[in-house]
């Protein structure tokens, strides 16, 4: 039964990717769909988005994200064939900033990220 949910969350996350893309205004910045956690019952979807841009862009791109809720859904169920539309739920996810952090820690360390050979 994971697999079942795995793959339906893989397609979420493709077709909200295609949907966001083309139906939620961008307003200056970039918004990403990184992943898709769905519910055991499939009622509930948590979608993790990146949002590339300040923090007040980022809280922007959320409040937009929730508003056009509804549409992504009727979207996402016109595309996704299910017994029911899982409710969608919007956080933000800050791995990419963490990674993009990391990166730059170890290059002002100097650690070139190549293991030096002798």
């Amino acid at each position: 039964m994971k697999n079942r949910l795995v793959r339906v969350a893989e397609i979420l996350k493709r077709e909200l990717s295609m949907v966001v893309l083309r139906e939620v205004p961008a307003g200056g910045s970039l918004i990403t769909v990184n992943s898709v956690d769905v519910s055991p019952d499939l009622r509930n979807a948590i979608v993790f988005v990146g949002v590339m841009g300040t923090a007040a862009q980022q809280k922007q791109a959320l409040e937009r994200l929730e508003n056009s809720r509804r549409l992504l859904q009727a979207e996402v169920a016109k595309r996704v064939v299910l017994k029911f539309t899982p409710h969608l739920h919007f956080k933000l996810d800050a791995s990419i900033e963490r990674g993009s952090r990391v990166l730059d820690i170890l290059e002002e360390l100097g650690v070139d990220g190549e293991e030096s050979e002798g």
